[in-house]
């Protein structure tokens, strides 16, 4: 960042700690959606900004520059759309759900999710693939066994963004290693040092919760799956769309053609099953959604779901959540507090510790994972070396507490996105995604501790 770009830190500081004000009593204190109180922050910051006779142009470019990093998400957020309303109506998703109601221990349900979710996610890399498929059919399950659709999310959370993170596909995992300048395999193996206790400790969580519930009542579990079949054609061949994501991302396909697969197979046999359905029908449930009218207020509150209009909130939060981190970017109050934080620096666990916290912190600010790694990576890349730590334990701290924490932000990308595919507030889910919660606290006691820290030789 320029100099000319540099800002007087007091200045810094109580900006930061304003927009947070907003935001924070906004969204948590008086439960308003983020959109406002995020454009209340964008017009403090252009007040900001101008105060100090910045260009139009200046602030433009900024929010130009923020949004343009999440017009890839923001299209695959509308071809998720697409794909659920489809496999919904095509008994994609019920058949996942009838073939979960038979194969899961309902006694050992919410660890069952976790444990698949995390699997299913370490072979696709994609948390948004796994939340979006696999998440709502164990989201239907849950519900009608009567578990907590907040600890139904964590747990299907939870397991995807491990699976993100294990993951050889995942563009997250990929991208720390990238800024960090590690191997891959190298780096997903440094990373087991932090991701195995926190899985295994969130497993535990999930087994005692998962498993004080009331008895399941098994007589309603029979009349739900009765019902889907009644309603849908469901059969094995559901499982092809299924397994055709697998495929693709083994052959390493991006999600945008993989998306437009899965969607035109899923109308493929849409038109197959449902000999009455017509070419404009098809076209409504791609634009509006599944509507279900199964008389059952569960099945048709879970499956009344899709379209590429029921993603035109989360993609108006997201427009103006990048437009307000553009403008910290390009204003000057990232670079300023960033080179604040490096001055600092001493000793490795501060260092670990202060890494850690700026993600978190460009998380809360930006709410775009990507941005979370990239600032703090190239920020203290320098400081690691003159610490005497190997980049792999900077590429673990980026991956521990800049992408994991993304989903736990009301106006991030992923935190949007989960909320509204399971239905699910995040500040309401926030509290059960346990393994999200325990990785940037293991890696900071790792950082203290000097336990798995790689350092140079």
């Amino acid at each position: 960042m320029s100099k000319s770009k540099q800002k007087n830190i007091l200045e810094v500081l109580i900006i930061l700690a304003l927009i947070l004000a907003i935001l924070g009593f906004s969204v948590i204190k008086l439960g308003l959606a983020p959109q406002v109180p995020i454009m209340a922050a964008i017009a403090l910051l252009i007040l900001w900004g101008k105060m100090h006779r910045e260009s139009w142009h200046l602030i433009h470019q900024g929010i130009t520059k923020g949004i343009s990093t999440g017009l890839i998400p923001m299209i695959i957020f509308i071809l998720i759309g697409a794909l659920i309303g489809v496999w919904i109506a095509a008994g994609i998703i019920p058949s996942m759900m009838v073939l979960g109601f038979e194969i899961v221990n309902p006694h050992i349900f919410i660890p069952s999710v976790f444990v698949i979710c995390s699997v299913v996610g370490v072979a696709v890399g994609s948390a948004f693939t796994v939340t979006s498929t696999v998440g709502i059919a164990f989201l239907g399950i849950g519900l009608s066994m009567g578990f907590s659709p907040a600890l139904i999310a964590g747990a299907v959370i939870s397991g995807a963004v491990f699976g993100d993170k294990m993951s050889p596909l995942s563009d997250s995992t990929n991208l720390s290693a990238a800024i960090a300048e590690v191997d891959l395999f190298l780096h997903i193996r440094n990373l087991m040092w932090t991701t195995i206790p926190a899985f295994f400790i969130a497993l535990i969580g999930f087994a005692i919760l998962g498993t004080n519930n009331q008895e399941v009542p098994l007589e309603k579990i029979t009349e739900i799956s009765q019902l889907l079949q009644s309603q849908f054609t469901i059969s094995w061949w559901s499982a092809v769309p299924v397994i055709l994501i697998f495929v693709c991302a083994q052959i390493k396909l991006p999600a945008i053609p993989t998306l437009f697969i899965s969607i035109a197979v899923g109308i493929i046999m849409l038109l197959a099953t449902k000999t009455n359905v017509n070419i404009k029908e098809v076209a409504d449930i791609i634009q509006n959604g599944y509507v279900s009218k199964t008389d059952n207020a569960t099945i048709d509150t879970l499956l009344t779901h899709g379209g590429i209009q029921s993603m035109m909130w989360s993609i108006s939060l997201i427009i103006l959540a990048l437009a307000l981190g553009g403008l910290l970017v390009e204003l000057g109050v990232i670079s300023t507090l960033m080179n604040l934080l490096v001055r600092q620096l001493n000793t490795r666990g501060k260092l670990i510790l202060t890494t850690a916290l700026s993600c978190i912190g460009i998380n809360l600010l930006v709410g775009e994972q990507y941005l979370s790694i990239i600032l703090p990576g190239n920020a203290f890349k320098e400081q690691y070396a003159v610490n005497g730590l190997h980049p792999l334990a900077l590429s673990r701290v980026l991956e521990d507490s800049g992408a994991v924490v993304n989903s736990l932000v009301p106006w991030s990308v992923s935190g949007v996105f989960m909320a509204a595919t399971l239905g699910v507030p995040t500040l309401d889910y926030l509290p059960f995604a346990f393994f999200c919660l325990l990785c940037p606290i293991i890696t900071v006691i790792a950082g203290f501790t000097n336990i798995g820290i790689k350092k140079l030789a």
